[in-house]
């Protein structure tokens, strides 16, 4: 059977690491779009296109011919009162949460209709389903990215699924100034009815599950990875 080949843009860092490190235990090829190699050098046999997406436009003749999965990875937490937000904000958010995905699914769109059935993932965040304190600027672009999902998913079926991964607080470096002391990281757990703060292959496990076949009628959504913060109340 031959191997399944994905890009993971963003994936030498936290979440998108460890979704490499799940698709590569599971045989598949791997292609890694970020502007370092970061921790790849962890992972056995991945290839790497360094690029910063946000400055440049990927070019379709840097891609794999035959692509059966993209995930979208990089992300951001700005956290900021109203009064502090400002413009430039706003579009530095929107630039690398909308605007670059966009500009990634369109380079990879001929690789993707090439491969018998592909798969898109994005990922967006509890707070656009929570309307969390202190969240405009990363909630309104994540929420963007949620209406992208449905979108995509509308206008490149039955070919190519996409979906939404939406986590809570996820322990990597992007977090790691919220997590910084065994204080916060108890004050932080006792937010979620699982009473935990989430790990990088809580997001990565859902994230793979909707890049493979074992997810092949699911499209169009957005699914929470949130230790239950959005839905349960204890």
């Amino acid at each position: 059977m031959t191997s399944k080949h994905y890009l993971i843009i963003g994936g030498s860092h936290g979440i998108g690491l460890e979704l490499v490190r799940r698709l590569r235990a599971d045989g598949a090829a791997v292609t890694v779009v970020s502007r370092t190699r970061g921790d790849l050098g962890t992972v056995s046999e991945v290839s790497h296109i360094e690029a910063d997406v946000t400055a440049a436009t990927l070019r379709r003749e840097q891609l794999p011919e035959v692509v059966d999965g993209l995930a979208y990875c990089p992300g951001s937490i700005q956290l900021a009162p109203l009064r502090s937000i400002t413009p430039e904000l706003l579009l530095e958010d929107y630039r690398l949460n909308v605007v670059a995905a966009v500009q990634c699914v369109q380079a990879a769109l001929p690789a993707l209709k090439a491969a018998q059935q592909a798969a898109i993932v994005l990922f967006s965040t509890v707070a656009v389903s929570q309307g969390l304190a202190m969240h405009t600027s990363v909630a309104a672009a994540k929420g963007a990215v949620e209406g992208l999902t449905r979108s995509l998913a509308a206008e490149l079926a039955p070919a190519i699924r996409v979906n939404c991964v939406a986590p809570a607080l996820t322990d990597t470096p992007l977090a790691e100034r919220f997590l910084q002391t065994e204080e916060k990281r108890k004050a932080m757990a006792k937010r979620y009815p699982l009473k935990r703060v989430g790990q990088p292959i809580d997001v990565a496990n859902v994230a793979a599950l909707l890049l493979g076949d074992q997810s092949d009628w699911i499209t169009g959504q957005v699914i929470a990875v949130d230790g239950g913060m959005s839905r349960v109340r204890v």
